[in-house]
């Protein structure tokens, strides 16, 4: 496993300066095409025909939670992709996905959602949502520890990925990260597996942003690991509990049988000498 040498703190500051996005991140890409307006309160990213646009944080964090609301692509968005993740760098990155995956109208979006760790990712679960995510904004959060990573809708959990190092199992711990969204065009797997192309004369494709929250551990050059009294407090609990008190549990639970469409850990067809070791510890993942 590759270490990235860190000296990391906890970051009380991002905290308190999280939520304007002229301090917290750069555009990366798209050059017009992704706005500050509001004095850096509000942030738009666009796609025409030419291309998409991105933005990423300014820091690298080692564990924390990650909080930003959005409001998708209206209307016939089908090829489009909407991103939210944590990302590494490098052919043995690690990575938290949400990518919200475009629609013909009338068609619910579809919700994909990923973990990679040492560059193999193959832990796609996907849901659609329980409202309509283009009419107003709704805070979409990663909350990441050493112990299992929350994917969380309106605070509500709908996935969780427990650390199953001691069977085998990679996890992302070792290499900090950067937060990340983009908007760009994936016509050819995006909308009922690429069937549904990009209607160009719909464009410019736009998703709007708010509120953008990063409280972790802000990563520096240098030699230590991230404070462990602060990794341990974002999330807790025995692992049969996933670190989820009851009523989060019941959320999820109602979240996975009435919303999820594609669970990695049931698709046998894929992976016919067995599923993934951790799919046999827990029925949550």
């Amino acid at each position: 496993m590759r270490l990235l040498p860190l000296f990391v703190f906890m970051a009380s500051v991002a905290a308190a300066t999280a939520g304007n996005f002229l301090q917290d991140v750069d555009i990366t890409w798209g050059g017009p095409r992704a706005q500050m307006l509001d004095g850096g309160r509000h942030l738009t990213l666009s796609l025409d025909k030419d291309s998409g646009s991105g933005f990423q944080s300014k820091k690298e964090y080692l564990f924390g939670r990650f909080d930003v609301q959005m409001k998708l692509v209206p209307g016939n968005s089908a090829g489009t992709v909407t991103t939210f993740y944590l990302s590494s760098q490098g052919a043995t990155h690690d990575e938290i996905d949400f990518e919200f995956l475009g629609n013909s109208s009338g068609d619910p979006y579809t919700l994909h959602t990923n973990v990679y760790s040492q560059g193999k990712g193959n832990r796609e679960q996907q849901f659609h949502l329980w409202f309509d995510p283009t009419k107003g904004f709704h805070t979409y959060s990663i909350d990441w520890s050493p112990k299992s990573i929350k994917f969380l809708v309106d605070n509500i959990p709908i996935r969780v990925f427990h650390n199953w190092e001691e069977i085998g199992v990679s996890y992302p711990k070792s290499q900090a990260m950067r937060v990340y969204s983009s908007l760009w065009n994936a016509d050819d797997w995006a909308t009922r597996g690429g069937l549904v192309k990009t209607d160009w004369t719909k464009a410019p494709f736009t998703a709007s942003y708010r509120n953008f929250n990063a409280n972790g551990c802000i990563a520096w050059t240098g030699s230590t690991s991230c404070s462990s009294t602060f990794a341990n407090t974002l999330q807790g609990g025995p692992k049969s509990e996933q670190g989820l008190d009851a009523k989060s549990r019941n959320r999820m639970r109602w979240v996975q049988s009435k919303f999820m469409i594609y669970n990695y850990c049931t698709d046998r067809k894929r992976f016919p000498q067995g599923i993934p070791a951790e799919c046999r510890r827990s029925r949550f993942l």
